[in-house]
């Protein structure tokens, strides 16, 4: 069994309920899920002129390889309504692999860990609220370190504090 974390995404739709299908689709065909973070509400990361999209983080237990939990994922953003129009373009549900316990996967189809992570508040933050010590296998530093260091400035609110 692997532990893995992914980053849930939406900025279109009904987003909360989008963030909860993909969750339950999430647990049907990938895994168990272990740990959720609070729901945050950000602006848009690469192009910035779009909706603020609801981004959460899970930890899910799975026994599929790399590439099966790719496959399943593609999917699951299918069946959710994600149209790949644009590169960083709005969606309906985005669903990343942020880690696969602590593998580096460096192939033409499947790059982990993420390779902008630690560049992005979006997602360092919810990651930070359920995994402060969990060690970023190519980066050899906490989640914690690479909160205190982010430079992106984006707004991030986690809403279960409002």
């Amino acid at each position: 069994m692997h532990e893995i974390y992914l980053l849930l995404g939406s900025n279109l739709g009904n987003r909360e309920k989008l963030l909860l299908q993909a969750a339950e689709q999430i647990e049907a065909r990938v895994g168990q899920i272990l740990k959720k973070s609070s729901v945050y509400q950000t602006q848009s990361w690469g192009v910035n002129n779009q909706p603020d999209y609801l981004n959460q983080v899970i930890l899910v237990k799975t026994s599929l390889s790399p590439h099966e939990l790719l496959s399943r994922i593609l999917l699951i953003e299918k069946g959710l309504g994600r149209k790949r129009i644009e590169k960083w373009g709005s969606r309906h549900i985005d669903i990343d692999i942020l880690f696969y316990g602590d593998e580096v996967i460096d192939e033409p189809d499947l790059i982990v860990p993420h390779q902008y992570f630690h560049e992005r508040r979006f997602a360092v933050e919810p990651m930070f609220e359920i995994a402060p010590d969990f060690i970023h296998p190519r980066l050899n530093k906490t989640i914690k370190s690479i909160a205190l260091e982010l430079t992106d400035k984006l707004s991030v609110q986690n809403l279960n504090h409002i």
